[in-house]
């Protein structure tokens, strides 16, 4: 009808839509440039091979989505020419499989087979077959089948079904065929490459498809859009515009509309458009915008961090989770373990949850276990009836739950209660009940509790030192503080907020830090963490005469840098305990102003033993 240089043809060829024309008996008589791009029958193609045949030996390399669609019409009866017959795979399946074509003598098929569901994310099988290394992944979610063979790709991508193949030679392992866009139009799907059908080559070997005079059913094999444009063409009255159709698997946009010339039909044309890339663009926006909301809530918790918990300074990634987490907890009931070195700062951010808690004004409970003696815990704890053992008050006396009602307790150092006494607390957390010494009265209360350790408790659990079942109840809302070392960018913000603390503190004059001593602070490694950066500046600001802190004021050992390691001296390990005695005692005075006793209770050791020490380092 058409001759192929007509101006109808060339016109069409410029249109920014697909678009068919058959005749009266369903013969293709247009198929423009768009067309042929939207359903992939264009034949310029990367990797290069020639026409053929799968013949008997060639290795066979097969990953499809769903078992059945948009793969010729797969069975998994006919899987069986690659030496696969499992009756326990059905039409549906997603499936990947490599095996040898119709030759029992060679390697077992190798071969994966799913129900997908929603959940599922990927499908994926490595294997070296044939001294071949082979990688097949269909991933659901990016919804691509790729297809590796010795490091080479075959990426095929869909918007709903697919069947995806690779065949190679079984003697030179070479490629004979792999599937691209258009294999539907072109009758290469997985189930006609496997009965035999001669394929296309591709790439430089590629020869032009010319659909022209093709019947349409050819190239699409069916559908009710198809069956429609056929029926529009042979005489019936069917129309529509801009409605939404499915051809070959792709979702598009289609007008059909049928062609009269002096009142006789000659047939129909069909305007197609491509909606599987606004689609994608629809998806990279909704992507975008998800990823724009995800910022910005978390700009919006970390600023939310930062003012409500201003008591826990820090500019870190990760001092600003630990925010985020202790924020959360605040707004629940839970149990809240707080985990992390000694000196971290678990004390003050088991308050900042308190305070940032709906039971912000009431009772906040710190209890110190490890300080307290085993003999008084209990006691201190749950309280006695009066006259319940030798020298209680004949009033007896609330323990610190009674008083932490309707507030929080703060266990502090929980991992030195004694296993005994972690029974009892076990009670407590599961029943909110418990009895005084010496009472018979079941007392309730209605108490949060947060936990804090700086133990590794599994290894204490396997050591027989703390129960197991506690632990799983105190464990429900863990927040583990990172030690100084590991945010040290959290250094300046601290210095910045102790000193004028300290100053005030201790009633001297404002002062600030040098850079060079900044540096040397920023070097160390920080044992005693932010504990003992506190003491630090606190001997620092005792030490400093002018308003400025300099390195010589800092007690601790300046960080050198050795470009040869053997320069380095390692001392006996007796002089480092000396050397570490003698500066722990001269600080305990320093910071004490000279108060030996104070130094002594601070320090934890007897007057004897603490004379002895000053006299074997010669402090003055």
């Amino acid at each position: 009808m058409f001759d192929l240089d007509s101006y109808a043809r060339k016109f069409t060829d410029m249109m920014s839509e697909g678009f068919i024309f058959i005749d009266s008996k369903g013969k293709i008589q247009i198929y423009n440039n768009k067309a042929k791009e939207i359903f992939g029958i264009a034949h310029n193609y990367g990797i290069s091979h020639g026409s053929g045949k799968i013949e008997e030996g060639d290795i066979v390399i097969i990953g499809d989505n769903c078992l059945g669609k948009d793969d010729g019409n797969l069975t998994p009866e006919a899987l069986s020419c690659i030496g696969i017959n499992n009756d326990k795979i059905q039409m549906g399946n997603a499936l990947i499989a490599i095996g040898s074509f119709n030759d029992k003598n060679k390697e077992k098929a190798v071969y994966k087979y799913i129900k997908p569901d929603y959940e599922t994310k990927d499908l994926q099988l490595d294997c070296v077959y044939l001294d071949t290394e082979i990688s097949v992944i269909i991933d659901f979610k990016n919804k691509f089948i790729n297809i590796e063979v010795n490091k080479e790709n075959y990426n095929i991508s869909y918007i709903n079904y697919i069947g995806h193949i690779v065949v190679l030679d079984g003697r030179t392992k070479k490629l004979k065929f792999y599937q691209t866009h258009g294999y539907t139009a072109r009758g290469e799907g997985v189930h006609d490459i496997l009965r035999g059908k001669k394929f296309r080559g591709k790439g430089e070997n590629s020869e032009f498809f010319d659909v022209i005079g093709k019947d349409i059913f050819e190239i699409h094999n069916g559908g009710s859009t198809i069956d429609d444009f056929y029926a529009a063409a042979t005489g019936k009255d069917i129309s529509y515009a801009n409605e939404f159709k499915e051809i070959n698997g792709r979702p598009t946009i289609c007008t059909l509309l049928p062609v009269n010339s002096e009142g006789q039909r000659v047939g129909a044309a069909l305007k197609v458009e491509d909606i599987s890339e606004i689609k994608k663009a629809i998806r990279e926006r909704d992507e975008a915008l998800l990823n724009l909301e995800q910022m910005e809530r978390r700009l919006r918790e970390e600023d939310d961090a930062i003012k409500l918990l201003p008591e826990i300074i820090g500019e870190s990634k990760e001092i600003i989770n630990v925010k985020k987490l202790a924020i959360k907890a605040s707004k629940t009931n839970s149990t809240v373990l707080l985990l992390g070195e000694s000196g971290t700062g678990k004390s003050l951010l088991a308050r900042a949850i308190h305070d940032n808690s709906k039971n912000k004004n009431k009772p906040f409970i710190h209890v110190n276990c490890g300080s307290i003696p085993e003999t008084l815990l209990e006691s201190e704890l749950f309280g006695y009836e009066g006259g319940s053992f030798t020298g209680a008050r004949g009033a007896g006396k609330a323990g610190m739950f009674e008083l932490a009602q309707y507030g929080t307790i703060f266990l502090d150092e929980i991992g030195e209660i004694s296993v005994s006494l972690q029974v009892k607390l076990l009670q407590v957390l599961q029943n909110k009940t418990f009895f005084k010494i010496g009472g018979n009265r079941n007392i309730e209360v209605d108490v949060r509790i947060i936990v804090a350790t700086n133990k590794n408790l599994e290894e204490e659990i396997l050591k027989g030192r703390f129960r197991e079942d506690l632990y799983y109840r105190i464990n429900v809302f863990p927040i583990w503080i990172p030690p100084l070392r590991e945010r040290k960018v959290d250094i300046y913000p601290l210095v910045q907020n102790m000193l004028p603390l300290i100053c005030s503190r201790i009633g001297c004059e404002a002062k600030r830090i040098s850079g060079e001593a900044l540096g040397i602070l920023s070097g160390y490694e920080w044992p005693g963490n932010v504990r003992e950066l506190e003491n630090i500046l606190e001997r620092a600001v005792n030490l400093a005469e002018g308003n400025t802190i300099l390195s010589t004021h800092l007690a601790i050992n300046k960080v050198e840098e050795y470009n040869d390691v053997g320069r380095v001296e390692i001392k006996p390990l007796k002089d480092i305990i000396d050397e570490a005695e003698r500066r722990a005692i001269s600080e305990a005075i320093l910071i004490s102003r000279g108060n030996k006793k104070a130094a002594m209770n601070a320090l934890k050791i007897g007057k004897t033993s603490f004379y002895e020490k000053v006299k074997k380092h010669g402090i003055e």
